[in-house]
């Protein structure tokens, strides 16, 4: 839902995840942060932010089109999430001239 995005229905992840895989949400969130040592809400918000990174350097979408992509409620629920887990505003990421993004494969919650 983070990468294929307009791909999918408009729904939160819990509900997603518990109908893709037939479990309960609760059971999947604990056994989640067992094996993975963080909780499924940071690993997606990690992933998100890495997205909107991406996107913010292909500059080819405003931040209101990137908030909605991404699911998130307003643009500064997106702002506010991209300084807590960045330290920048969307802004000012745009602004560095070294956009380093993290491989997927080594996202993990900040």
């Amino acid at each position: 839902m983070v990468h294929s995005a307009e791909e999918l229905p408009r729904k939160n992840f819990s509900d997603y995840l518990s109908e893709r895989l037939n479990h309960g949400y609760p059971y999947m969130a604990s056994l989640f942060s067992e094996i993975q040592g963080t909780t499924i809400e940071k690993f997606i918000i990690s992933h998100k932010i890495e997205r909107v990174k991406e996107l913010i350097i292909y500059d080819e979408l405003n931040l209101t089109e990137i908030a909605w992509k991404l699911y998130y409620s307003s643009v500064a629920h997106l702002s506010n999430q991209f300084k807590k887990v960045t330290g920048l505003t969307p802004s000012q990421f745009k602004e560095l001239n070294n956009k380093k993004r993290e491989l997927i494969e080594d996202v993990r919650d900040n």
